[in-house]
């Protein structure tokens, strides 16, 4: 690659730093990451799918503890690893933040924030994405 063409490569894809859906414009169901067309409705869905930017919020359905991470892994070990149904519906898989790793519930409120991924050490570019934080309920 081209000096400068990893970071282009990078914020290209504007899922990696929001949270950006397609939902279908003919059944509604809502796609993370964004599709051009509705698995569900295929052909009647081309041309109607609408960019959606999600609010990011959602509950923890279930998640499992890693404790021998990649090689690429910043940060404290051991880190819990989730899927989160999103409050529009897709689920996604996404570490959790900001908490003990034994506060992790499955239907635990949560809400995405903007973290460091990965670094690549050879050319040294800084991955960042989402990841997920504890929603603080109040009683």
């Amino acid at each position: 690659m081209t000096e400068g063409a990893v970071p282009r490569f990078w914020r290209e894809i504007p899922q990696r730093y929001n949270l950006i859906a397609n939902k279908c414009g003919n059944c509604s169901k809502v796609y993370f990451p964004p599709r051009e067309v509705c698995p569900y409705c295929r052909r009647e869905s081309m041309g109607k799918m609408e960019e959606l930017n999600l609010k990011g919020t959602g509950k923890v359905l279930t998640y499992t503890i890693i404790y021998t991470p990649s090689e690429h892994f910043i940060g404290q070990v051991p880190y819990p690893i989730a899927i989160i149904k999103l409050d529009e519906g897709p689920k996604l898989t996404a570490q959790i933040v900001d908490c003990e790793v034994e506060d992790v519930k499955i239907g635990m409120k949560v809400k995405s924030t903007f973290r460091k991924i990965s670094e690549d050490g050879y050319i040294g570019a800084i991955h960042y994405g989402y990841k997920f934080k504890p929603i603080e309920v109040k009683s």
